[in-house]
Formats: C-alpha cells, sequence, structure tokens
C-alpha cells in the first residue's frame, strides 16, 4: 500500500493511558491504518525520531461560537496540538438568535466573554446565514473548519429566543419552559452533544443585567435536562452558583442519567484548601451513581484587566456600585480613584479572594511607564516608594484608565493545582479559547501541561498526560471518535518533542475583526498537527491555505457523520 502519510520512528502514545512504544504510523484516507508496523511507501513522510506521536488534544472548553465565523483556522488552539473542540460553554452562544437579538447577544458577548464588540460585530456582519440552532451547525458545516468541532446548547440564547428581552428579569412561564424543552430537542437531535448553562453570579450580560440562564429555576434546569434524558445521551456543563449548587447537578445526574461537568474549580476559589472539600464531594457522588465533574484548570488563572472595566473585580458589592455610578454619570470612577478614601476600600474591604492582591499583579502595559512595564507592581512601588494600590490607581489614571495589569487571580497556590489536576474525579478543561481575548490566552494550556506538569514538575507521566488531554475529555463528552489512535479510527494527530514541548510568552496582536486586540502564545516543541489525516501545521506554521478546503469535521451526535 501507498500511503498518503507516514510519521516514522518516534514513540507511539496511543491516548489510552498505557505505556508508550516505539513505531511508525500511517495515514490513508484520512484513517490510521498501521499503528507500529507500517511498511510500504507515502506521499509524504514525516521523521518522527525522538518526539512522540499521539492523538490529537480534545478542548472541552472554549468559546469559539463566534469566532469561528470569520476565523475557520480556530487560531490559536491548532498552534498547541488541539484538533477537536467543544463550543457552547458556559450556555453562551450565537444561536437560536432572532435578528431583532443580534445586538444583544453581541453585547452579552463583550460583557461576559470579555469578547470585542466591534470584533464580533465586523466579524459577523449584519446578514447572519441561521436563526434556528440546526441552521448555524448547518452553517459551520458548510463553511468547514481547520479543526473538528462540538456544539453544546446555550441557555442564554434559548431563553432570548423564546423570551425576548425578559428573558433577563424574571422566570419562565410553564408554556415558555415548554417550547424550550422542545428547542433543546430540536438542538440535540439536530447534533448538539449537550446543553450548556450558567447561574454565576459574576455572568452579566448588556447593560448590567444578569444573562438570562441566571434567571432560571430549578424547575427549568431539570426540564431542559430531562429532554437529555429522555434522548439517553448528552450532558449538561453548567458555570457553578448558588441557585444550581453541585447538590441540585448531583440530583439531576441520578435523575435522568446524565452527566454533569462544572465550572472551574480552581485553587483558593474556596480559600486555601477549600478545594478539597468539593473534590471529596465528587467522590461521594460517584459512589452514590451521580456523574459530577468539576473542570480544573492546570494553569494560574492570569487575567489582564484595566481599571477603566476592571471585570476581575466585579464581584465585589463596591465595585459593582461604582461600575453602576460610572455608567449613569460618566467620570464617576476617575474621581473615586483619585480619593484617598476610595484607594482604602481596594486595600482593606475586599473579599478574601483578593487579600494582598497587589502582590499577584504585574505592571503588563503603562504608556506614561515604560520602564515599569512586566515589573511585579510591588517591586515597581517599592522602587517609588509608593504603596502599591496608590501606585496601580496612579498608572491607570496617568493612561487614561488604559494602562493594564496582569494578575493570578486564582490557581496559583502549584500545590493545591497539583491536588486538582490529579484527582481522578476532575477533567483538565478550561483553555476559554476564544473568550477574554484581550485579558488571557489559555488556549495553550495543553502545551503547559505537557512542559510544566510533566517535564518540569513530573507530576504526570507523558501517558497519563496525554490521556488527559486525548481520551479522557472525548469519552467525558461523547466524542465517540476521538481522542485515541487505533487502527481505523479518524487520523488526529500531533508529533511534539517531549524535550521542548511548551508555550511560549504572551504576545499582544491586533488581528481581529475592526483591528481589534488579543492575546497569544506561540507553541515550541509542536513539530506536526494532523486532522482526518491532512497536515494542517508542521515546524510551526500552517501547512494548509487559510482560504481553501479545510479537514475539520462538525461532530454531530459526537462524531463525524
Amino acid at each position: 500500500m501507498t500511503y498518503d502519510l507516514k510519521i516514522t520512528g518516534g514513540t507511539i502514545v496511543d491516548g489510552t493511558g498505557k505505556a508508550g512504544f516505539a513505531g511508525d504510523l500511517a495515514i490513508k484516507d484520512g484513517k490510521v491504518v498501521a499503528l507500529g508496523k507500517a511498511e510500504g511507501g507515502a506521499v509524504d513522510t514525516i521523521d518522527a525520531a525522538g518526539q512522540v506521536v499521539c492523538p490529537g488534544f480534545v478542548d472541552v472548553h472554549t468559546h469559539y461560537d463566534a469566532q469561528i465565523l470569520w476565523d475557520r483556522m480556530l487560531s490559536i488552539s491548532p498552534w498547541h496540538g488541539v484538533t477537536t473542540t467543544v463550543i457552547g460553554n458556559c450556555g453562551f452562544g450565537v444561536a437560536p438568535t432572532r435578528a431583532a437579538h443580534r445586538r444583544l447577544i453581541l453585547q452579552t458577548l463583550e460583557k461576559v466573554e470579555g469578547m470585542s464588540l466591534d470584533a464580533l460585530q465586523a466579524g459577523l456582519g449584519d446578514d447572519w446565514p441561521f436563526e434556528t440552532f440546526p441552521q448555524y451547525l448547518d452553517t459551520l458545516e458548510k463553511s468547514g473548519s481547520a479543526i473538528n468541532i462540538a456544539a453544546l446548547f446555550g441557555h442564554t440564547p434559548l431563553r432570548l429566543y423564546v423570551m425576548g428581552e425578559e428573558s433577563t428579569e424574571r422566570a419562565a412561564t410553564p408554556d415558555e419552559v415548554s417550547a424550550m424543552k422542545k428547542l433543546v430537542r430540536e438542538a440535540m437531535e439536530a447534533g448538539a452533544i449537550g446543553f450548556g448553562t450558567s447561574v454565576s453570579v459574576s455572568h452579566n450580560g448588556y447593560a448590567g443585567k444578569p444573562v438570562p440562564s441566571r434567571q432560571a429555576t430549578v424547575e427549568e434546569m431539570d426540564a431542559m435536562v430531562s429532554v437529555l434524558g429522555d434522548l439517553k445521551r448528552g450532558l449538561m456543563q453548567i458555570t457553578i452558583g448558588r441557585d444550581f449548587s453541585t447538590r441540585h447537578m448531583a440530583e439531576v445526574s441520578r435523575k435522568y442519567g446524565v452527566p454533569v461537568t462544572w465550572t472551574a474549580l480552581l485553587s483558593y476559589l474556596y480559600g486555601p484548601g477549600g478545594h478539597r472539600k468539593q473534590l471529596d464531594l465528587a467522590a461521594e457522588q460517584r459512589k452514590a451513581g451521580a456523574i459530577v465533574i468539576p473542570q480544573v484548570s492546570c494553569r494560574p488563572l492570569n487575567f489582564e484587566f484595566t481599571f477603566a472595566e476592571p471585570f476581575i473585580f466585579d464581584v465585589m458589592k463596591f465595585m459593582n456600585e461604582l461600575a453602576a455610578a460610572d455608567a449613569k454619570a460618566p467620570g464617576t470612577r476617575r474621581r473615586a480613584y483619585a480619593d484617598p478614601a476610595w484607594r482604602e476600600k481596594l486595600r482593606s474591604e475586599v473579599t478574601p479572594l483578593f487579600r494582598n492582591w497587589w502582590e499577584r499583579v504585574v505592571i503588563a502595559w503603562a504608556p506614561s511607564a515604560r520602564e515599569l512595564e512586566e515589573m511585579p507592581l510591588t517591586t515597581a512601588a517599592a522602587k517609588l516608594d509608593k504603596d502599591p494600590v496608590d501606585l496601580a490607581l496612579d498608572l491607570a489614571l496617568a493612561d487614561d484608565l488604559q494602562a493594564r495589569f496582569r494578575m493570578a487571580v486564582m490557581n496559583f497556590d502549584e500545590k493545591e493545582v497539583a491536588e486538582l489536576i490529579t484527582d481522578p474525579n476532575t477533567i483538565i478543561a478550561l483553555s476559554d479559547a476564544g473568550a477574554h481575548a484581550s485579558q488571557l490566552c489559555d488556549a495553550c494550556y495543553s502545551t503547559h501541561l505537557l512542559g510544566h506538569w510533566v517535564r518540569e514538575r513530573k507530576t504526570f507521566t507523558l501517558e497519563q498526560a496525554v490521556h488527559n488531554l486525548t481520551q479522557r475529555p472525548a469519552e467525558m463528552f461523547g466524542i465517540t471518535d476521538r481522542g485515541v489512535l487505533a487502527e481505523g479510527r479518524p487520523a488526529d494527530v500531533v508529533v511534539f518533542d517531549p524535550k521542548t514541548v511548551g508555550p511560549g510568552p504572551l504576545k499582544r496582536v491586533h488581528d481581529l475583526p475592526a483591528g481589534a486586540d488579543r492575546l497569544v502564545s506561540e507553541a515550541s516543541g509542536i513539530a506536526a498537527v494532523i486532522v482526518n489525516g491532512k497536515l494542517i501545521r508542521r515546524g510551526g506554521k500552517d501547512a494548509i491555505p487559510v482560504n481553501g478546503r479545510l479537514p475539520g469535521r462538525l461532530l454531530r451526535h459526537g462524531r463525524a457523520a
């Protein structure tokens, strides 16, 4: 046989967690046709001596719902070996959306997921080629993408579609719940892999209103999940909040036989050591017959923020009050930031999560003081004999509130992070790729896991880490034809150098529509990325034309048609 592509001399790590072995991998017609021994020639050959050959990574927590409509390459995920991604997380998305609600949906994405409204409007335009969720999936399938896509059906656009703007204000009526159930069934039958929602108190949309899903009652949530139970497939993904706790998740999981995964269990989310109670609870729920899986992150939750829109502080009441006051009377923020009494609030009236927050801050960009950039705030303050909070607000005011600061909000205690990512009842996820683009970049989580937690910290073996990036997330999300290298399976493959793999430093680029900015990270050590047998990245560069036919597939019901 003459193969389309042959990868020779590498260490094959098949995704199952089994020990790697030396051998070749051969691909024909988009599938793996030989594994271990591959006799015969090939149209193209990759020499993988000294490198690892493994399944493409499966990123189950992204927000590419809008970006995919203008960026079919789904950058930057493939740079870091991701070949399959799940959109529709936290209940956000762009379908179903009536024409009259398009701007409201985009404004919601702007506020809650930190997306540029200018970029969204320029990227999607005025004439969307879809209204319903099935039409949206058809649009994605027709357009194509570089990597595979699976989609959750989002609660926020669903409620807005059925209830209009009142969806941000009240509970649904029985008739509205019935209408929503029908649309959930329609979405699942069209190919959704599950239902996404959010009750997080930090999720506020346009005009500062709660996102629609936050107004759903427990009974409404139950009704939506009941559709998945009736169909006997799919999962629920939820961003946690008081109104739908892990107890409620366990109840619907047992009642309907539906897995529930929640975002996000992070170090310091519940205070020092607080994560252990949640890990114990997840284990107890599993023993009691419920599948409730917290999503965890292998990276510090670093946010870049400005004091014009200090998103990370929005969970504190006095910051919310200031934002509301500034919306009514522009300039209120600036006056508060200059007021010594208000500055003292930011020092002493913060929640436990933000105690001594200035000790975790780096000055990322300050036009009025370029010499301080990439310097820890405390170091700069000591150098200038200033209080750190005063310095931060002085820089903000000097730069029209546009100075940028980077802070590790959570997940900065590596001992606790190690406990979270190695627990058998968690799943490593939370890249948030496509969201908060100007504030963070965790789409590189896969290369960080392989570089930091495997090579440097030795917390995982290589085989364990690959399993956590491939088969485990695929199986959890009902993606049935990805995540493992085996003969006859689709050829999604990553070739990487275990000695050098890792994410590069963050850099800010202006390549989104309307010139909007985002943070990106180049990958090191990723030699090749293959999707459905097609080489899409080689040597850190795209290997296919952006405007040509792309090999990614829409994974309806969790698999390619």
